[in-house]
């Protein structure tokens, strides 16, 4: 489990590293006010403590040819079996996300396919594979998604 945040200087980090992954060291000290190589120390035990987990490009799903989302809840048809599921789906590259929920269902996947039959298709093989009773809702339009930021 990665630490918390220390201080105000660890926080800012985080939020321009959050806002621009590929900020220099350069402008991160002149935001923060310490040397490059303070921040390169700070920004390096960030790392290693798991605060930050790394660093990656968003891409657009419609260009990979993904443009429909959808959330997939699942209730085990065997309740024993609920821990298992998401290492029964880990395999499956739709699935982008796997959250273990409280309410009526247990886990909800949020997924990416290129059509409605191959969200059917996914839907099949993930009640085959994991054994459980699903319910989907497909996204018509992401009004906003963001990145886990730290509080202002």
């Amino acid at each position: 489990m990665p630490r918390q945040l220390d201080d105000a200087t660890d926080t800012l980090l985080a939020s321009m590293l959050v806002a621009d992954g590929r900020a220099t060291l350069k402008t991160l000290a002149e935001a923060t006010g310490l040397s490059v190589s303070a921040v390169q120390a700070r920004v390096r035990r960030l790392e290693t403590d798991g605060v930050i987990r790394g660093y990656v490009a968003q891409i657009d799903p419609e260009a990979l040819g993904l443009p429909l989302a959808a959330f997939i809840s699942l209730t085990p048809l065997d309740p024993r079996q609920d821990y298992e599921i998401p290492d029964l789906l880990a395999d499956f590259s739709e699935i982008e996300s796997c959250h273990s929920v409280a309410g009526d269902a247990s886990i909800v996947l949020f997924v990416r396919v290129a059509s409605p039959a191959a969200l059917e298709t996914l839907i099949r093989e993930v009640r085959k594979r994991a054994n459980v009773a699903t319910r989907t809702t497909v996204v018509l339009q992401t009004c906003f998604e963001r990145q886990a930021r730290p509080p202002s």
